[in-house]
């Protein structure tokens, strides 16, 4: 059985409540950052449910980890489609820049679409 304990604040009897602690140390990092704060913005019962069942930190470090897998294969897969390698990079280093930022950016956006902002 639940028993509840209670503090003595002045004249009146507060509960002692508290959330269980979330033991998982892993990093949010910024894409489950992103996605909390759009959570907040847009799908506020969602962010909700996650908050006050304790799933929230482990929610977004799940996502985080999702999302930097999914960003380094998209890289590495348009920069092999798109002929990116290193003999562009010992050639030519200001086109091999450019291209490789040009996918990073596309990557990002991939990301954003898919797992981010949905």
């Amino acid at each position: 059985m639940f028993e509840l304990t209670y503090s003595k604040v002045g004249d009146y009897y507060i509960p002692d409540l508290a959330l269980p602690e979330d033991n998982d140390a892993r990093d949010i990092g910024v894409y489950g950052r992103r996605h909390a704060e759009y959570l907040k913005n847009h799908r506020i019962g969602l962010y909700i449910q996650f908050l006050t069942s304790c799933k929230l930190h482990s929610y977004l470090a799940d996502l985080n980890e999702q999302a930097i897998d999914r960003r380094w294969t998209i890289v590495e897969q348009m920069k092999k489609t798109q002929g990116i390698t290193e003999e562009l990079k010992a050639n030519d280093m200001m086109s091999w820049v450019g291209a490789v930022n040009n996918i990073k950016a596309c990557a990002e956006e991939i990301i954003n679409e898919e797992l981010i902002y949905c």
